[in-house]
């Protein structure tokens, strides 16, 4: 199973599905896409998407995009250890899974948990 998400708002992979990229603002900002891994999204979810009642957890096909993947430590005191960045394209044809997270501490995905404690 792979072990790499991307965390959008509802708005931003309604757009991801018409057009067939996933992009936000901040990723095109920075110039490579963010991902956390299991362990990395409840910070995630908590840092960045505290305001959303709703949100879409993207499970990606890590072998899909391995050849544009970089592991970076973040630039935020906040947080520690590397994080996937992609350094190319992102399409929804790279997603394995899909979840809505509603906002009730976005409890996460059972199968996304257990993934976490494997390592």
């Amino acid at each position: 199973m792979s072990d790499i998400y991307k965390v959008l708002t509802e708005e931003e992979w309604q757009e991801a599905n018409s057009s067939g990229e996933i992009i936000t603002s901040l990723d095109e900002k920075d110039g490579f896409i963010h991902f956390s891994s299991s362990k990395q999204l409840a910070l995630t979810l908590n840092l960045y998407f505290k305001d959303y009642k709703k949100v879409i957890l993207l499970q990606i096909d890590k072998q899909s995009i391995k050849n544009n993947l970089v592991f970076e430590k973040p630039n935020s005191g906040e947080r520690t250890g590397t994080f996937p960045h992609l350094y190319g394209k992102l399409t929804t044809q790279d997603v394995i899974n899909t979840w809505c997270l509603d906002r009730c501490g976005f409890e996460l995905p059972k199968q996304v948990l257990a993934e976490s404690e494997k390592k």
